[in-house]
């Protein structure tokens, strides 16, 4: 089950869980849209792959899987990339679909 964190990873930003900029990984690294786009340039700084929207969690109990029984994480992640060290990653990936990376 995803944690759904609550902030940009980068910038700070808060992503609730109604949140249409929330994208994630597939390790849920999560990032606002405009990090993803304008400074990862959709390539993940911790493992090298893509971004998809992140999925939101159901607001309306009509079964046990929703928000007031499994909510949002409240652990903020806060880890601003560095571009010096990022470049490298970032050179080799930005122009290759991340299906194929």
């Amino acid at each position: 089950m995803l944690e759904l964190r609550p902030t940009c990873e980068n910038c700070g930003k808060d992503l609730p869980n109604n949140s249409d900029e929330a994208m994630i990984c597939t390790f849920e690294c999560t990032y606002c849209f405009d990090c993803v786009t304008n400074v990862l340039q959709n390539v993940c700084p911790n493992c090298g792959g893509g971004f998809e929207k992140r999925p939101t969690r159901p607001t309306q109990c009509k079964t046990v899987n929703c928000l007031d029984n499994f909510p949002v994480t409240d652990k903020k992640r806060y880890r601003p990339v560095d571009p010096e060290k990022f470049k490298l990653l970032k050179d080799y990936f930005r122009n290759t679909d991340p299906r194929k990376r």
